[in-house]
């Protein structure tokens, strides 16, 4: 089965930096993409960061110059960077993993999510 984990999120100052790191596994053929979104209570669930197996990413506008995604798709491995961090950055981080793999003994493409990481921002 294809599993994605989150790693690296916590409790920080506004002001600071944080990466955060995914990591898919299990019977996976080929990773098409990997991103980032975050959720915060009572709210829909937003892009942050994607980035495709060309290495090109993709920012909404309201995180651009303060978030950098980087990924080694060999590695099944995606990482966000987050400077200068905002209280408003306060959220669960989903990382997920759009990718062909072994489901039920056929190949599937199917986009693969985390549990999510709390990453919290004090002022």
């Amino acid at each position: 089965q294809v599993q994605v984990v989150e790693s690296g999120g916590g409790l920080v100052q506004a002001g600071e930096s944080l990466r955060l790191a995914c990591v898919a596994s299990g019977n996976i053929l080929t990773i098409y993409g990997m991103g980032w979104h975050r959720q915060t209570p009572g709210r829909q669930r937003e892009l942050v960061a994607n980035i495709d197996s060309a290495g090109n990413a993709n920012y909404p506008d309201s995180v651009k110059g303060r978030f950098t995604i980087s990924a080694d798709i060999s590695k099944k491995t995606v990482f966000l960077q987050i400077d200068n961090l905002e209280p408003e950055d306060t959220a669960v981080y989903y990382c997920n993993a759009d990718l062909t793999g072994w489901h039920e003994h056929e190949i599937t493409r199917n986009i693969y999510w985390g549990r999510g990481t709390q990453v919290t921002v004090s002022a």
